[in-house]
Order: structure tokens, then C-alpha cells, then sequence
């Protein structure tokens, strides 16, 4: 970054570390232990699809990798979501499709099209909280849903404060961007 930049107010894009995703597992353990919420064996990638027959290629590959595990779907915004489901116990395994899916676009070079990932989790109450990835940020952020388009203010904070320090967490709160209807969410 040159003076210029600095001047400006401009600063470099921060390089995702997909190899984040792989502290998922651990970082359930504490999440369960401070608030109840367990995996629910769902988890999704959004991005956004390209034209051509390369990406065709590499969605169709992605898709025959995880066989009868994923669905995909369109949503308002112009995201594609390939969920994949798994059994709850399962975390780690999960974690490793997500990474897959994210390392096979960003090795084809569609990576600039990545949006996030996230894994759901249940709490006993009921209540539902998605630990989401920002691709182009590379860290993470709790995203609770309730009834319409409301959020759980309070157990997203919860959350936060109980992943600080196992995983990269988003420090901009304007940047906790709701993933309304996403997928296994």
C-alpha cells in the first residue's frame, strides 16, 4: 500500500484463508458449551455463477464430488447455494466439502465470485444461528434468524463472544450482513 492509498483511505482487500474454515469443528465445542447450539449437519456456500462452459464444468464436478449430499438453489440476489448435508455429528466432515467446494472455485479462478460459507446450528429452544465466512473479509460472523426478517441481536452477541479467539471474527458489525433464506439455515 503506497502513501497515496493511505491518504485516501484505501487499504488492501484481505487475502482469504480458506484453512480458517478447518477451526469450525473446535470452535462448535465452545459455542455448544456457552450457549447449547449444536451443529445441524447443514452447511452452504454462496457465489456467484459465471457464464461458459469452464464454471459449467467445475459446478458439474463440485456437484458428482458430493454426490447425493448437495442441492443447489437460486436466491433474489443473484447467489447460487450449493448446500450439503450431513449427519450433525459430522461437523469436520462437512467442514472439509465446504472447503473443497471454496478451493475448487478459487483454484479455477472463479475465487472473486465466492460471497461466504456458513455452517447452522440449533439450540434447544429452538432458535438457529448460521457461523458465516466472509470470503472476501476472511473472517467469521454469527447470523441468528428469528420469525420474519428479524434477528436474535442477543445470541448473535452471545455467540460472538464465545468464538472470540477461535475464530477470525468480523470486527466491523455493519459487515454481519443477514443471509435471509439461506440455504440449511
Amino acid at each position: 500500500m503506497g502513501w497515496l492509498d493511505s491518504l485516501l483511505g484505501r487499504s488492501k482487500p484481505v487475502k482469504p484463508n480458506l484453512d480458517a474454515l478447518f477451526a469450525l469443528p473446535s470452535a462448535a465445542v465452545t459455542l455448544q458449551a456457552a450457549t447449547g447450539l449444536v451443529p445441524t449437519g447443514s452447511g452452504s456456500v454462496a457465489f456467484r455463477a459465471a457464464e461458459g462452459g469452464a464454471f459449467a464444468t467445475l459446478e458439474r464436478d463440485v456437484k458428482a464430488l458430493l454426490g447425493e449430499r448437495v442441492e443447489e438453489s437460486d436466491d433474489g440476489y443473484g447467489y447460487t447455494w450449493l448446500l450439503v448435508r450431513r449427519s450433525p455429528d459430522a461437523l469436520s466432515d462437512l467442514v472439509t466439502e465446504l472447503h473443497a467446494v471454496n478451493s475448487s472455485l478459487e483454484d479455477a479462478g472463479f475465487g472473486p465470485s465466492l460471497l461466504c460459507s456458513l455452517v447452522s446450528f440449533a439450540g434447544p429452544d429452538g432458535g438457529r444461528l448460521a457461523v458465516v465466512y466472509l470470503y472476501k473479509r476472511g473472517t467469521f460472523y454469527p447470523f441468528a434468524p428469528t420469525s420474519g426478517q428479524k434477528r436474535d441481536n442477543a445470541l448473535e452477541l452471545q455467540a460472538r463472544g464465545a468464538l472470540e479467539g477461535e475464530l477470525p471474527l468480523e470486527k466491523d458489525l455493519s459487515r454481519w450482513f443477514p443471509v435471509w433464506g439461506a440455504p440449511g439455515l
